[in-house]
């Protein structure tokens, strides 16, 4: 029998409606999870405009419903938390242990329809099967997703907290302890203090950078980064396309070399690159927003043997990062709750996206009865 449950409908072309949806139960290899609470994320903005209805979310955590054939790493009433990058786990990307690169599942930026009863058949809206936003499509009451989208959620970690590791904390994380591998000691500038810049901060904190500059055009978000472990803070003009004014600052706390790594959060496409005006020679910049627009940028910027990666998800493996970040959490030395701005129940959808739009909150999330 097919449950029946409330979920955000993106139409494909801006807008969005909170409609019924159905579920089906879980076939071999599927769990059906109730969602307590959704994070919101810029991506969920964007996935009103990918030309097709889907039912948007893609930051959850709530509780095993049922669980079809074959399943094994989780039960009904366990409490999980789920990943957009779903790793198949036979494959070579995920034997070399890039499971973000799964060659089964695809990178979830491809959004493609997959042929999985799950991400098909096992939701209908008006009766017709709607794909859900990275096959998981969390702002719903339920969804139906694969064994490999769910990891175990200690119970010492509130859902609220929980469901914002599924992106916005594993991308940032993730990107400075996974993809960058901040060293002890080093300098790290980061553009941008938003839901992901401040897990950047938190990452290199936990690594142990030397020095941790936070930039933005904010005066309000630079505060909050020195909560998140920041030691030098920078106010932009955002006139200033090419941030010299503070590629300057950067330089001079740096006595002149230029940050050991520099990264972008911002989302804004003219500051993709500027990363490489922040970093030393032969630093490492990382734009990690998910910058999809066509920019261009002068080659002298690469010199001399600098080096510019777009990290996916923070090279996350499930299976790997998901404990680490709880473990993080329970002692203390990463902040989850503190990333919560403020929380809404699905009704509110529209004033959660209207305050992620305008900057008034780090993370916004969806909580579920």
């Amino acid at each position: 029998m097919r449950h029946r449950t409330r979920a955000a409908i993106a139409d494909g072309h801006g807008s969005f409606t909170l409609e019924e949806i159905e579920v089906a139960p879980p076939q071999a290899g599927e769990v059906l999870v109730a969602l307590r609470a959704s994070g919101i994320c810029h991506t969920d903005h964007a996935s009103l405009g990918w030309g097709r209805p889907l039912v948007m979310g893609h930051e959850g955590a709530g509780v095993v419903v049922e669980t079809g054939a074959g399943v094994t790493t989780v039960q009904p009433g366990d409490r999980v938390v789920l990943n957009w990058a779903i790793p198949c786990g036979q494959c070579a990307a995920c034997r070399d242990g890039r499971a973000v690169h799964c060659e089964v599942s695809k990178p979830a930026f491809v959004m493609e329809r997959s042929a999985g009863h799950a991400h098909a058949e096992g939701t209908l809206w008006q009766g017709r099967p709607v794909d859900r936003s990275f096959n998981i499509g969390t702002l719903s009451g339920l969804t139906l997703v694969r064994e490999a989208a769910v990891t175990l959620l200690p119970e010492e970690v509130p859902f609220p907290a929980a469901c914002i590791t599924g992106c916005g904390v594993m991308t940032g994380w993730g990107s400075a302890v996974n993809a960058a591998a901040v060293r002890e000691g080093s300098s790290v500038a980061i553009i941008g203090c938003g839901g992901v810049g401040l897990n950047v901060i938190q990452g290199a904190r936990l690594q142990k950078a030397g020095r941790i500059i936070a930039i933005d055009v904010r005066a309000a978000s630079l505060e909050n980064a020195r909560r998140f472990g920041a030691t030098d803070t920078i106010l932009c003009d955002p006139a200033d396309r090419e941030m010299s004014a503070a590629v300057e600052q950067v330089r001079a706390l740096t006595e002149g070399r230029g940050a050991d790594y520099a990264f972008e959060a911002t989302s804004v496409p003219h500051l993709a690159f500027i990363p490489l005006l922040l970093i030393r020679h032969g630093g490492l910049a990382l734009q990690v927003s998910g910058i999809n627009e066509s920019v261009t940028v002068p080659m002298p910027w690469f010199m001399w043997d600098k080096r510019y990666v777009t990290p996916l998800y923070g090279n996350c493996v499930p299976s790997r990062d998901f404990p680490r970040v709880f473990a993080a959490y329970r002692d203390g030395t990463l902040l989850l709750d503190e990333l919560v701005t403020r929380t809404y129940p699905l009704e509110a959808l529209p004033v959660a996206m209207d305050d992620m739009m305008t900057g008034r909150n780090a993370k916004g999330v969806i909580v579920f009865d």
